[in-house]
């Protein structure tokens, strides 16, 4: 089964019912399957099978629907944002080895500027025509599971972007685990946050076709306005929230439950990084009625392999578990020599292994060998990021291996020391920063708490050796396009 067939099979259950909408337009189940089908049949009139179509849009219905159409013409699709830098979209498209991209007139003049030699194809042009279905149908007699459905590009350590492959199958196989698990409907509203090159998006666009469900694409502006991001929620009448973490938290931590609350609800889903005890109890305390779920897991294993379904409140100094491995996985904690760890408080690597893992990185078998390793007899991604077991047994999050400092001659998680900083009244965010050439530990934080305060504040949380050299006290963090903490561009202040 491919994701094609997902939506072949939405067209027909629910035909007449919004698959995707935004603020200007919005494609029916029937009408987003006719257009991918248009599509598709110029898509494969231009490429030949298995090629790697870089999409150069933002999110929209046609945008989505070109990737569906891609996928029928038995290729794959590269989601890039417009609010990529040029230097990086050069370098995707190199790594691609590229000659044709899709996009539309503003797009195409960014293209331009590049030098792209390949054919530049605009979306406005290809939702026009016929539907040749012989030709889609030759197309998918040559298709499998396995073929990869989309590109999905992270940084890399070299500074050269890294293009995940993720096949039909991973897809299937994790979403269809996700949305038995979480219980998602037909009458489920999906109020999409992550930008399309960002995998969180992932499970908004195949949840809510497994699902027959409603894609709402929220305009990335209206989270730079949280009044009109509240009533947009509330308007459309959302019931999933499957957000980056700092996305929520410009809800809660600007006061945005005081304008209005999204009564309906009914899941609050949460990744990327850990979320802040005192946001998610201000979401608990506001939408009493929903679920709230943290999520774990990196693109290469295809969106999350464990999860948490909350179930009470929290303290401000805990911590909360990953979870549960989601059916079909397995998680195991590594050291350094390779064995698997099974104390409690003792720190590790996260292996990922089972269905779903990545194909690899495209065009790039040296970090793929470096990532995707054999280990206990079995495939794994080495994930980079940190775990312990505590002392009730159960698995937590401890950073990113790279997020680990030597400071005054201890190990340090900044992670730790960002919780530390945010269970204190009157901080909201906190991202810390480490120079190692100067010696420096920075938090960049914000809220209403002085700064002499906080450091008076933190020696009773922390042992001295893990209180920041310097605090800066900023309106906002500023943040990647992804939802993401900018952590590089902090670094430089």
């Amino acid at each position: 089964m491919r994701t094609t067939d997902l939506l072949k099979k939405a067209s027909e259950e629910y035909a007449d019912r919004v698959a995707v909408s935004g603020i200007e337009n919005s494609l029916t189940y029937k009408e987003l399957y006719k257009t991918s089908r248009i599509i598709g049949t110029n898509i494969a009139g231009m490429c030949n099978s298995h090629t790697a179509v870089p999409v150069f849009l933002e999110k929209s219905p046609e945008t989505l629907a070109s990737y569906y159409g891609i996928a029928m013409a038995g290729c794959a699709y590269v989601p890039i944002s417009g609010e990529q830098p040029n230097a990086r979209v050069e370098k995707i498209l190199e790594v691609l080895q590229a000659d044709i991209v899709i996009t539309d007139g503003v797009g195409a003049e960014r293209i331009g500027e590049l030098g792209f030699t390949g054919r530049v194809i605009l979306i406005e042009e290809i939702i026009k025509g016929t539907i040749d279905e012989t030709l889609l149908d030759q197309r998918e007699e040559t298709s499998n599971d396995d073929d990869t459905l989309y590109v999905m590009f992270t940084s890399g350590s070299t500074g050269n972007p890294k293009g995940v492959e993720i096949s039909h199958k991973s897809v299937i196989q994790f979403i269809g685990h996700f949305v038995d698990t979480f219980d998602l409907k037909a009458d489920d509203k999906f109020g999409n946050q992550a930008p399309f090159d960002f995998d969180v998006s992932v499970k908004d666009i195949y949840s809510a076709v497994t699902a027959g469900a409603e894609l709402v694409l929220i305009p990335k502006e209206y989270f730079a306005i949280p009044p009109k991001l509240i009533d947009y929620i509330c308007d459309r009448e959302l019931t999933t929230l499957i957000w980056a973490v700092p996305a929520l938290c410009i809800i809660s931590a600007m006061k945005g439950f005081e304008y209005r609350i999204p009564d309906k609800l009914r899941n609050v889903m949460f990744s990327g990084q850990a979320m802040p005890i005192k946001q998610l109890i201000r979401w608990q305390d506001a939408v009493p009625n929903a679920k709230y779920v943290n999520l774990y897991g990196p693109t290469e294993i295809t969106c999350n392999c464990m999860c948490y379904k909350i179930d009470k409140k929290f303290e401000l100094t805990d911590k909360l578990p990953l979870g549960n491995i989601f059916q079909g996985r397995d998680v195991k904690i590594v050291d350094d020599n390779g064995n698997e760890i099974k104390e409690k408080n003792k720190p590790g690597e996260i292996y990922v292994f089972g269905e779903s893992l990545a194909k690899g990185y495209y065009n790039n078998p040296t970090e793929t060998e470096k990532k995707f390793v054999t280990i206990f007899g079995q495939r794994a991604y080495r994930t980079g990021d940190m775990a312990e077991y505590g002392d009730d047994g159960v698995l937590y999050f401890g950073g990113r291996c790279d997020f680990q400092i030597k400071h005054m001659g201890h190990r340090i998680e900044l992670e730790e020391v960002e919780a530390s900083v945010m269970s204190i009244d009157g901080v909201e965010s906190c991202c810390c920063t480490y120079n190692k050439e100067k010696q420096r530990m920075t938090a960049f934080y914000t809220g209403t708490k002085e700064k002499t305060e906080l450091r008076i504040e933190l020696k009773d949380k922390l042992p001295a050796y893990m209180i920041p050299n310097k605090f800066n006290n900023l309106l906002s963090l500023p943040l990647l396009k992804n939802g993401k903490v900018d952590r590089q561009l902090l670094a430089t202040m």
